[in-house]
């Protein structure tokens, strides 16, 4: 499946006193980026978690390059990279006019909402899945 952009605008309570992005920001961006790809593709978190299905991040690995600025103009990617039974990792990048400003490999779980276990994915988000050229994971 073909990365995903997500646009964002940094606004003052995303920054610290020097007008620089807090570093937490960017994840928040990420997850951002990664919910609204779920709705592109007619998934909600909302409806998944009706559904008594919660995704949730297992792992995140982070590099900071350069920091963004208030009111910059960023663009968020988020890319499947692999996809297993119930977690797939996403690729992201946060950019400024093609810029690299920070980079995450983010894996991803899929729970029961209830009890906290990984579940495999629900039909329509297992089938999206099955779509994607990720590799599986072993």
């Amino acid at each position: 499946m073909s990365e995903f952009r997500f646009p964002v605008r940094v606004y003052i309570e995303d920054t610290d006193a020097g007008g620089i992005v807090y570093y937490v920001n960017y994840l928040k961006y990420m997850e951002r980026a990664r919910s609204e790809w779920l709705r592109a593709r007619g998934i909600t978190q909302h409806a998944l978690f009706e559904s008594g299905v919660q995704l949730v991040v297992h792992r995140l690995e982070c590099r900071y390059a350069k920091p963004a600025r208030l009111d910059d103009a960023l663009e968020v990617s988020a890319e499947v990279l692999t996809a297993g039974r119930a977690r797939l990792q996403f690729g992201q990048v946060v950019t400024r006019r093609g810029e690299p400003l920070c980079e995450a490999r983010v894996d991803i779980a899929c729970i029961d909402a209830t009890r906290l276990r990984p579940i495999p994915w629900p039909p329509a988000l297992a089938e999206l899945l099955a779509h994607t050229s990720a590799q599986p994971q072993a």
